[in-house]
């Protein structure tokens, strides 16, 4: 599982591209997907906070934090521009953050409320994509006619042995290897 710090140190690009589509409306917007104790997915609006130290979420005690305390996957998807169809996901998962002195920067530099009940928590990233949609009069780079251009990085060091749990994922390490190429 790798930070959203190194992430960002392996694929640049990726991740300012990335960061610019979930804070396109200054802070953060997006929507979080996590698993309900049925196995269910549960889909909410959060304001993700990027950080050069992290991905981080400020979640309120609600479903989708006792999803993310029970079992931490999560995917996080951009809130689509008006201008475009490009879209922005990472997935991994989330833990939460019990550096007393590292919550209360975030919670001061992003204006957490400081009466609310909530949970600062860190989103490892597994996956990142990144897909851009032809913009009118212009074909995005390597996409075909009138399909998006996708780039896709996936954690080098995450392996195919599952975590206690977890389900395996058939052929993840080849197919990552493969993403990896096609996104450098």
């Amino acid at each position: 599982m790798a930070s959203w710090s190194e992430f960002a140190a392996d694929e640049p690009r990726l991740a300012d591209a990335i960061r610019l589509l979930m804070q396109q409306y200054g802070p953060g917007f997006g929507y979080l997907a996590t698993v309900r104790a049925d196995g269910g997915p549960r889909v909410h609006p959060v304001s993700p906070v990027i950080t050069d130290e992290g991905l981080f979420c400020f979640v309120i005690d609600s479903p989708k934090r006792r999803d993310l305390e029970r079992d931490g996957r999560y995917a996080l998807h951009s809130f689509p521009p008006e201008e475009s169809d490009d879209e922005a996901y990472v997935a991994g998962h989330a833990r939460p953050v019990t550096d007393h002195a590292r919550v209360a920067r975030l919670a001061e530099n992003f204006r957490a409320e400081p009466r609310a009940d909530w949970r600062l928590f860190e989103f490892t990233v597994d996956v990142a994509m990144l897909a851009r949609r032809d913009h009118v009069g212009m074909e995005a780079p390597g996409a075909r006619q009138g399909g998006p251009a996708v780039q896709v990085w996936l954690d080098p060091r995450a392996s195919d042995t599952p975590a206690a749990g977890q389900p395996a994922v058939p052929g993840r390490a080849r197919r990552r290897r493969a993403a990896h190429r096609a996104a450098a």
